[in-house]
């Protein structure tokens, strides 16, 4: 009932992590190896292990949570020995994902030609809401740079690969960076990372929640999901159809998760509510899910899948 297609491969149910969320150990991916998941992602990879910010960094909130994690991970080499010894107990036909996040332009294409000429064969995701140089945007949000990183790329890169974006705010930028990205042969696009540079205050102190950056961090949960919901439609109805989408932001129930695939999604990422629960969630969101789907009359998630309606005279 929830099997969902993504490009030339089957997943058994649309549920996946998102990178940064209890996959930071091996211990931690085959947990969700082993959950109901349909398939999960490794912690972005830097080319060497990162301590990350100073605690505290991540806290969860009422409605989400608020991070400033500093990309903390073991480096690339541990997650690849992983990934490559891990790819033969999985099902060819439903690869798991292989993230990786840069501090720079240049380490980018170094992670990149790294996972080419390995035996790794799964889906790797590209972090381009990353900081760029100091004084710029990120990544993501500099069009031009996006375009130049993407082309380069592609040069040399051949295995699946999909890139996971910032929320953007304007419909400019929807059609802009749409025009871009179909330019290359991307195999899906994650959206949206988490709204930067939000700030959350401790009433009883009057101080801020977490230590780096002042206070400033990237905003999830429930807080998100109307912005996530906007960025996976606006890309669903943009970009060209063999570009999927995976539709990550404020996910906590079936019905978040049904809003979702109904705006274009294929595949769901699950990151504060998976901090928050561990990977029982997987099990919970299934059942709701298929319980919404029931009641609706679907027999699949193609029979509803980016079938949002206007509202018409």
């Amino acid at each position: 009932m929830l099997t969902t297609n993504f490009g030339p491969y089957t997943y058994q149910n649309p549920f996946m992590n998102a990178s940064g969320v209890h996959c930071m150990t091996i211990e931690e991916m085959d947990g969700l190896a082993h959950s109901s998941a349909g398939s999960f992602v490794t912690k972005s990879a830097t080319i060497v292990a990162r301590e990350g910010n100073p605690e505290p960094r991540y806290i969860d909130l009422a409605l989400g949570s608020i991070n400033s994690m500093g990309l903390p991970n073991r480096g690339i080499d541990y997650y690849l020995d992983y990934a490559i010894k891990k790819q033969a107990e999985m099902p060819q036909d439903a690869p798991f994902f292989f993230s990786v996040a840069a501090m720079s332009v240049e380490e980018n294409i170094t992670l990149l030609k790294k996972i080419q000429s390995s035996a790794f064969e799964g889906i790797t995701e590209l972090n381009l809401s990353c900081p760029n140089v100091p004084g710029k945007p990120q990544v993501a949000y500099d069009f031009e740079l996006t375009a130049a990183i993407l082309k380069d790329v592609f040069s040399f890169f051949t295995k699946p690969l999909g890139v996971k974006l910032p929320p953007y705010f304007d419909l400019a930028h929807f059609d802009q960076m749409a025009d871009i990205l179909n330019q290359f042969p991307l195999c899906y696009v994650n959206s949206v990372n988490s709204v930067g540079n939000a700030l959350f205050i401790d009433p009883v102190s009057d101080t801020v929640v977490i230590k780096p950056k002042e206070g400033f961090g990237g905003l999830g949960g429930a807080y998100i999901k109307p912005t996530a919901l906007a960025n996976v439609r606006a890309f669903y109805t943009r970009l060209k159809p063999e570009i999927k989408i995976i539709g990550t932001g404020g996910i906590a129930t079936g019905q978040d998760a049904y809003e979702h695939l109904l705006c274009g999604a294929s595949l769901l990422q699950i990151g504060t509510q998976l901090q928050k629960e561990g990977p029982a969630v997987f099990d919970r969101l299934i059942h709701e899910l298929s319980t919404i789907m029931a009641e609706k009359g679907y027999q699949s998630i193609s029979d509803f899948q980016g079938k949002l309606k206007s509202i018409t005279d």
